[in-house]
């Protein structure tokens, strides 16, 4: 019998094979991100690539979290989509296509394997220059550490609660990222009215 490859697992298999680990804060997750930034813009020309940015709690100092490095690429509009995903695979990365939201919303996962965790896990968010939640909730955890700590609580909390199911413990995370989220949104709207 053939071996499934990872996207024909079901979700249940998928989180058996990949459980949800929070681990300590480590400076190591800032040095991997550097790394593999440099590896990424290695890869394009400097006009192909707008900004590249540590994203998610291994990007907020102190925050215990899942030991995998988001990674948000905004990428320029000229750029083709199938040498982004070429290039991507060539650097080890699995490509994860996200149909029902514009191009380029692609998502590149490297670390999995049909054996479980392999190596780093890193996550790359490929989207086109915006004004993007992930950098304004990430800056204002790093501001506001009693809320990271919070958020923090809540991650071990659902961890412990629903360490194969990760649509669980991402669904239940939503809605506090969410508030957060609006009230970022609030304020950035309010600074740029006093510019």
């Amino acid at each position: 019998m053939r071996k499934k490859s990872l996207h024909d697992l079901s979700i249940n298999e998928l989180g058996r094979l990949f459980p949800i680990m929070i681990k300590d804060y480590t400076d190591k997750w800032i040095e991997l991100y550097k790394a593999e930034k440099q590896l990424i813009t290695d890869s394009f020309f400097n006009t192909e690539i707008v900004s590249i940015e540590h994203i998610g709690s291994t990007a907020i100092p102190g925050l215990k979290a899942k030991p995998t490095i988001d990674i948000l690429l905004q990428v320029s509009e000229q750029i083709e989509i199938s040498k982004l995903k070429d290039k991507f695979k060539t650097l080890g990365y699995l490509i994860n296509d996200h149909p029902e939201n514009p191009a380029p919303h692609l998502t590149f996962v490297k670390g999995y394997t049909e054996q479980g965790f392999k190596g780093q896990a890193y996550h790359v968010h490929i989207r086109y220059h915006g004004d993007w939640d992930e950098i304004r909730f990430r800056d204002y955890l790093i501001k506001n550490k009693e809320i990271a700590k919070e958020y923090e609580t809540l991650k071990l909390e659902l961890a412990e609660k629903y360490p194969n199911d990760r649509e669980a413990y991402t669904d239940l995370k939503t809605e506090w990222i969410e508030k957060i989220n609006k009230l970022t949104r609030k304020q950035s709207t309010t600074a740029q009215h006093h510019v």
